[in-house]
């Protein structure tokens, strides 16, 4: 395989860092930069989890993809491209996916120095990764359940028939056996809990699944009230601090945990958030990872060539990749009255505001770029 011309050397992926963070591009050049895509190559899944963010987009069978050369064309018109994410549906599902989309990309990402994430939920065979893996920089995975018959109930909530726990024993089994296995050939693992009124409670059993699984991170996030989860409890920030608490007092301490689109803030009124907040980025191995979405990453739809600022919110679609450039599209996003609203920055307090749906759900009345973090001690 050639090295590409705009090739770059990787450092590794650390708590010191982590390439999908807009925090280091903002820092380094004063402005937020496209640096990270995401492309949903398929709608097709195994899984109808009560959690997903995108169920309501999943099929049974689906139409033509994008042909991998526009997708691999427009990556190559992007000069800060650092990081590209991989995701679906279940995008090991299709071996035509994987073959004709999912191997180019990744290919394409070495070639270049690109970092690659891929979001799978590793319950097929472990034969169906072992050909490509090698080329994956993060393999990604959600893990929300104490047991086989939470995974049970969580997986085929939205089925719309019944499963049998057999089938549920055998996916949540083979899922742990591929996280230990992938895990043990080296592969870089990370798996993601999202708190809601139920995980919350056992966040800390959890994480000690997910160190048993071999992950060498756990990520924690709200869980996003979008798609088949609009109508699910959201935990109130009270509860939320309980869980980071309790999840704090009992990690391994040699097990990274990165929260993501956290609800707490430097420029809170209340003391005891902005402690909260101060005590995450002093905890060694305990990163909080600012929204890469509208920040330095677009989402492309595979199928449809939208390009949407994220593939969880309602922010129409910016653009189409058949007929316009990337950075384009996210050059004229950034002037959108949205972004502007929750682009605040504070380089003392290493914040870049609000994810759109955390600041909808807890801080509806907040102006963000009115707000300071003054008297806070400066965050490195």
């Amino acid at each position: 395989m050639e090295q590409h011309e705009n090739f770059r050397i990787k450092s590794r992926i650390s708590p010191q860092f982590d390439p999908w963070d807009a925090w280091h591009t903002r820092l380094a050049k004063g402005r937020y930069e496209l640096t990270s895509v995401e492309f949903t190559v398929t709608n097709l899944c195994n899984l109808r989890c009560e959690h997903c963010a995108v169920g309501e987009e999943l099929v049974e069978r689906e139409g033509a993809a994008i042909p991998v050369e526009l997708l691999i064309r427009r990556l190559d018109e992007i000069d800060t491209l650092q990081t590209i994410s991989i995701t679906g549906g279940e995008p090991i599902v299709s071996p035509k996916v994987v073959k004709e989309t999912i191997q180019p990309l990744l290919k394409y990402a070495k070639s270049r120095g690109i970092y690659t994430q891929l979001n799978s939920n590793l319950t097929l065979p472990l034969s169906r990764y072992e050909d490509w893996i090698e080329d994956l920089d993060v393999l990604h995975i959600s893990y929300n359940y104490r047991d086989v018959h939470d995974f049970h109930r969580i997986v085929f909530a939205k089925m719309g028939r019944e499963v049998d726990i057999k089938a549920a024993e055998t996916l949540f089994g083979r899922m742990k056996e591929n996280s230990r296995a992938l895990a043990k050939a080296g592969v870089f693992v990370s798996g993601e809990s999202l708190l809601s009124p139920f995980t919350s409670q056992f966040i800390d059993q959890m994480h000690h699944d997910l160190v048993e699984m071999g992950c060498a991170r756990h990520e924690v996030h709200p869980l996003y009230p979008s798609d088949f989860a609009r109508h699910a409890d959201l935990i109130s920030l009270e509860q939320y601090e309980e869980a980071i608490h309790r999840l704090l007092e009992v990690r391994d301490p040699n097990t990274w945990i990165l929260f993501g689109t956290l609800p707490f803030f430097p420029c809170s009124d209340d003391r005891q958030h902005r402690g909260l907040y101060t005590q995450l980025h002093e905890t060694p191995n305990v990163t909080v990872r600012q929204d890469p979405d509208g920040r330095n990453r677009l989402n492309v739809n595979g199928f449809t060539g939208d390009i949407i600022v994220t593939d969880f919110g309602d922010v129409p679609s910016l653009g189409n990749i058949h007929h316009d450039r990337l950075s384009d599209i996210f050059d004229r996003w950034l002037q959108h009255p949205l972004a502007k609203k929750y682009h605040c920055y504070c380089e003392q307090a290493k914040c870049t505001g609000p994810n759109i749906l955390v600041a909808n759900a807890y801080y509806n009345n907040w102006d963000f770029t009115k707000r300071s973090a003054e008297g806070l001690v400066k965050i490195v």
